[in-house]
């Protein structure tokens, strides 16, 4: 199978229905492949890592296909879709049923805790509104503009909190650390603003990310 110069892979976890997220990119570019061959996905120009379900039984699939160094050895632009972003952390405490902390992916130091809703239902599910950084994920997204969440466990706010949300309490909507970026909610679900995320996405590559990045903060 040859590969486009320019392509997107989204990682076949396993656990996780593609359509949606597949659907999405089709709509903005036409060189999206979804595969688990660990070539084409070390060759790709940027990556996406879907998820959905508990960290345990994401995490479990991920071994059993021989993807975790891989991911954790990427270099090009990685995007965590809601489960994608949270398995790039150290540990969640979504057990999935097992008794033990779900070791993640490593990707980014922080680490999933249930959501602390102070009361209101759970899960978190609807539109909700971000206050995103400077990140070129959130180029041209105003703060408050509403993003599709369906999720029950969190990452906290930290240094590598690039969009932040409230839902009881205030959390990590989008978490970065060098080409590794991740997005709680569903840019998939979420109308022109999460298609813009993922045309903001689409525009990176190592040079334009690593150059974003190191440029300096005003």
């Amino acid at each position: 199978m040859n590969q486009a110069d320019n392509s997107t892979v989204i990682i076949d976890t396993g656990c996780a229905n593609l359509s949606s997220v597949r659907y999405a990119f089709e709509r903005i570019c036409n060189d999206v492949i979804v595969s688990d061959d660990h070539a084409l996905i070390k060759a790709a120009t940027r990556v996406v890592l879907p998820g959905v379900g508990t960290a345990g039984a994401a995490m479990a699939s991920l071994k059993d296909k021989k993807l975790v160094e891989l991911i954790q050895g990427l270099t090009q632009p990685v995007l965590g879709v809601c489960l994608g972003m949270q398995m790039m952390t150290q540990v969640s405490k979504e057990h999935g049923g097992r008794e033990v902390d779900c070791e993640c992916l490593g990707l980014i130091p922080t680490d999933v805790e249930e959501l602390d809703s102070q009361g209101q239902p759970l899960p978190h599910m609807g539109w909700n509104q971000i206050t995103p950084s400077a990140h070129p994920l959130f180029s041209g997204i105003p703060a408050g503009s509403y993003l599709y969440f369906v999720h029950s466990y969190r990452v906290p706010l930290s240094d590598y909190t690039i969009a932040k949300c409230e839902y009881g309490e205030t959390f990590s909507a989008a978490i970065a650390k060098d080409n590794f970026m991740g997005v709680q909610f569903h840019p998939e679900k979420s109308a022109a603003i999460g298609s813009k995320i993922l045309s903001n996405f689409l525009a990176l590559d190592k040079a334009s990310l690593n150059a974003a990045i190191q440029e300096p903060k005003s």
